[in-house]
C-alpha cells in the first residue's frame, strides 16, 4: 500500500475550561518545545478516570490511524465527537496536547465559510492570495483562474469585495480555489451543506474526480451519510474523542447508523392530555401491522404491511386536513411520500390506514414520519419517526455481491427462452 500520506500517531487534545493556555508563558513555551521540537508524545496523556473533570475536557483521546495517498476518507460522528478538532490539528491550525501528525504534501482545508478570505479584498484578489498562501506561484494560480471562476459560477461578482458575498457564494469560491489548486490533501468539513443542492452534487463529482483522476487525498466530514457513502472508500467513526471504528466506508457507516437502532412497531397513548401533539393534534396510536403468512413471523421483503394510526383533532372549528406520510431509510433518505385526500374534520378521534404491498421495499431499516397539514398546506403538527422497523432479506435468486442495490425490491418477472441450440 506504500507509505501513508498522513499518520495520526497517538494524538490527544485537551482544552482547559475557562482558561487560555496554562496561565504561565514559561509553561506554554515548554509545552510547545516538547511537542514541536523534541516531539515528545508522553506528556499529558489522557487519564483513564478523568471523564468528569470540571477543569478540562479531552476533545481527542489517543487517536491512531493512517491515510494513504489517493484515499477518499470520511470522518463521521455526532456533534461534539471531536471531528472538527481533528481537522484543525491536521490542517495545522491547532496543535495536539500529545502525539504527532506525520504528514507530507500541501494541505488545503475548507473548514468554515470564508476560511482564508479577507473580507475587504475582491474575489479575484482572494483567489490569488489564497493560492499563494497554499504555496502556489502566481503564474500557477493564474493558469487555473478561469477554471476556478467558472466552477464557482460567480463571474459577475469576481471583482466585488467578498464581504458582500452571500454564504453560498463564499462556499462556492472557497471550494473552487481549494479543489483546483495544486494541493496533495483536500479537507472538507460540513461547510458544503451551506451550498444549494446542485452545487453540492457538483462538489461531490469534483471530489470523486480528484481522487480517481489526479490522485489527491480527500478527507470529508459530513452528517450526510449518503454523500459519505457515495464519495468515500474508507472512514473512521469518532465518539467523545475516541476512535470507535475504522475500515471501509460502508461498514463504518452501517455500524454508526445501527448503534441505537430500535424497532418500534407501535406506540399507544390512551390519554390525550399526555399524548404527543399540540393544541391541534394529539396522537392516540401508530402501528405497523404486518400481514404475515402462516410460515414466517417477521417482516421480509415479501411481506405486505399496514401502517395504521389514529389521532384526536383538538380544534374547536372544523378544519380541512391532510396527513402526509413519509417513509425513510436509516440514512435519512426519503423513499416516498404519500398524502391523504383533503378532508374536513371536526373535534374528535380520526383513524387512518395505508397499506405497503409486499415485494416492494428492499431489505433494511426504515422509519415513518407524519405531518398533519391544514387547508393552507401549513404544518399543524409533525410526528417524526413514529414507527421504525427492519425488513429482512428474502431472495429467490442468488446474487454474489451481497445486498441487492436500490431502495425498492419489486418482483417483476424476467423471462428467458431458448431460441437456438447452436453455439455461436
Amino acid at each position: 500500500m506504500g507509505k501513508p500520506i498522513l499518520h495520526i500517531d497517538q494524538v490527544s487534545k485537551k482544552y482547559q475550561l475557562g482558561v487560555m493556555g496554562s496561565g504561565a508563558l514559561k509553561k506554554d513555551l515548554q509545552a510547545w518545545w516538547n511537542q514541536q521540537i523534541l516531539l515528545k508524545k508522553e506528556a499529558h496523556e489522557p487519564e483513564v478516570n478523568d471523564e468528569h473533570n470540571k477543569d478540562y475536557i479531552w476533545a481527542l483521546r489517543n487517536l491512531d490511524f493512517k491515510i494513504h495517498e489517493g484515499d477518499s476518507f470520511g470522518i463521521i460522528g455526532n456533534n461534539g465527537s471531536g471531528k472538527s478538532t481533528l481537522l484543525k490539528i491536521i490542517s495545522r491550525i491547532s496543535v495536539p496536547t500529545s502525539g504527532i501528525i506525520h504528514g507530507r504534501g500541501r494541505i488545503a482545508s475548507l473548514l468554515e465559510v470564508g476560511t482564508g478570505f479577507h473580507p475587504e479584498l475582491s474575489g479575484r484578489e482572494n483567489v490569488l492570495l489564497n493560492g499563494q498562501i497554499l504555496g502556489m506561484k502566481k503564474k500557477e494560480v493564474l493558469n487555473k483562474f478561469d477554471e476556478i471562476v467558472d466552477f464557482a459560477g460567480i463571474e459577475r461578482f469576481i471583482d466585488t469585495p467578498v464581504k458582500r458575498y452571500s454564504s453560498g457564494m463564499y462556499v462556492r469560491l472557497a471550494f473552487a480555489v481549494a479543489a483546483h489548486l495544486q494541493t496533495d490533501i483536500l479537507i472538507i468539513d460540513e461547510v458544503l451543506a451551506v451550498g444549494d443542492v446542485d452545487f453540492q452534487r457538483k462538489c461531490l463529482k469534483k471530489m470523486k474526480s480528484l481522487t480517481t483522476e489526479t490522485g489527491k487525498t480527500v478527507i470529508f466530514v459530513s452528517h450526510n451519510m449518503q454523500a459519505l457513502r457515495s464519495l468515500c472508500k474508507k472512514a473512521i467513526w469518532l465518539e467523545k474523542g475516541r476512535l470507535i471504528a475504522e475500515g471501509s466506508a460502508d461498514s463504518v457507516i452501517n455500524k454508526y447508523l445501527t448503534r441505537e437502532k430500535v424497532e418500534t412497531l407501535s406506540q399507544y397513548y390512551p390519554n390525550p392530555e399526555v399524548a404527543p401533539g399540540n393544541e391541534w393534534i394529539r396522537i392516540k396510536q401508530v402501528a405497523i401491522n404486518p400481514q404475515f403468512n402462516t410460515q414466517i413471523s417477521y417482516i421480509d421483503t415479501r411481506t405486505p404491511f399496514d401502517f395504521e394510526f389514529s389521532f384526536w383533532f383538538m380544534g374547536y372549528h372544523p378544519e380541512n386536513t391532510q396527513v402526509l406520510i413519509g417513509l425513510y431509510q436509516l440514512t435519512g433518505e426519503c423513499i416516498f411520500e404519500l398524502c391523504s385526500e383533503e378532508v374536513k374534520i371536526e373535534k374528535g378521534l380520526v383513524d387512518g390506514r395505508c397499506r405497503i404491498p409486499g415485494s416492494f421495499l428492499n431489505n433494511g431499516y426504515y422509519y415513518i414520519s407524519m405531518q398533519f397539514l391544514n387547508g393552507n398546506q401549513e404544518t399543524m403538527y409533525e410526528f417524526a419517526a413514529s414507527v421504525a422497523f427492519d425488513i429482512i432479506d428474502y431472495r429467490n435468486a442468488k446474487r454474489p455481491f451481497g445486498k441487492w442495490d436500490g431502495a425498492v425490491r419489486p418482483d417483476f418477472p424476467v423471462e428467458l427462452s431458448q431460441v437456438s441450440f447452436d453455439a455461436p
